[in-house]
């Protein structure tokens, strides 16, 4: 099964998940406008300033169709500012969000830009081998919906979660030469293809 996987391109990290997508043979597209959701079968939305994002993203029209979408079933993925357009809830703001994964987020709970670090996390989906996570302003999940599945865990609280067909991380994987974030996120979209 051919696939094409859409990075948002609408500011942020695109190039590496980009990068990293073409390592593993997938094709991609970088989505900017509302239109380019058609031609992809997942999205991963990067890391970057989540504020600026929701408001290209309502400028260009893209904001109800891709919520819409996602909540019709379609695969999405988020880094970073990429989880905190997913949540439901973002503490102590009234920040726009696309509402459709059940968490709420706080923002930059980790630290500014300069302490930003990297750390072993344990995925026990990925078996032994732990992932090298990067953290660089990362949003801390501080609520869980029932239905949220963590996949792994840093200091008690989720880095890295899903909710049927919309999946998150904390940190940055396409920062990182480990590919099996994003080989999760392909079969994941495979799944849900088929």
């Amino acid at each position: 099964m051919k696939l094409k996987i859409g990075v948002l391109g609408l500011q942020g990290d695109v190039r590496e998940h980009i990068e990293m997508l073409q390592l593993l043979g997938v094709e991609t597209l970088v989505v900017k406008l509302p239109e380019d959701l058609q031609l992809v079968d997942g999205l991963i939305i990067p890391g970057g300033e989540s504020t600026t994002m929701i408001r290209i993203m309502k400028e260009v029209e893209m904001y109800e169709p891709l919520k819409e979408k996602i909540n019709k079933g379609f695969p999405v993925y988020g880094t970073c500012a990429g989880m905190i357009l997913l949540a439901n809830r973002v503490k102590d703001s009234d920040q726009l969000t696309l509402q459709v994964l059940d968490v709420e987020v706080e923002r930059n709970a980790y630290g500014r830009q300069i302490e930003s670090f990297e750390v072993d996390i344990n995925v026990p989906e990925f078996g032994e081998k732990p992932f090298r996570a990067v953290f660089i302003r990362a949003p801390k999940i501080v609520e869980l919906g029932n239905n949220v599945e963590v996949l792994a865990k840093y200091e008690d609280a989720p880095v890295f979660v899903r909710e049927n067909n919309v999946m998150a991380t904390s940190f940055h994987p396409e920062l990182t030469k480990d590919t099996r974030i994003h080989e999760y996120f392909i079969k994941m979209v495979e799944e849900l293809k088929r």
